[in-house]
């Protein structure tokens, strides 16, 4: 009986590296907690639970990662947010 020799390729795999942003949200004093979270409801595509949690970290915290993602994902988001009178900004 003779051994089988079982070829194995090396395979070069590329990553291909992906700079990922986040939307920021800020803190005011104009907009009620409803308002955020239907925006980030609507904006961010956020659960309720998501968009709730996110309003409190700004509220109590001042700001909050809201969404993360590449930038040309992220930037017509941003605009949307900052068009409903929010404070927003990519980092």
């Amino acid at each position: 009986m003779g051994i089988k020799e079982k070829k194995r390729e090396d395979v070069d795999i590329l990553e291909l590296e992906v700079n990922q942003h986040e939307i920021v949200l800020f803190n005011d004093d104009v907009h009620s907690f409803e308002y955020v979270i239907n925006s980030l409801i609507d904006v961010c595509d956020h659960t309720l639970e998501q968009a709730e949690q996110c309003t409190y970290l700004v509220h109590f915290k001042g700001k909050c990662a809201v969404k993360t993602g590449e930038f040309d994902e992220l930037k017509p988001r941003c605009s949307k947010l900052l068009d409903l009178g929010l404070s927003a900004e990519i980092i």
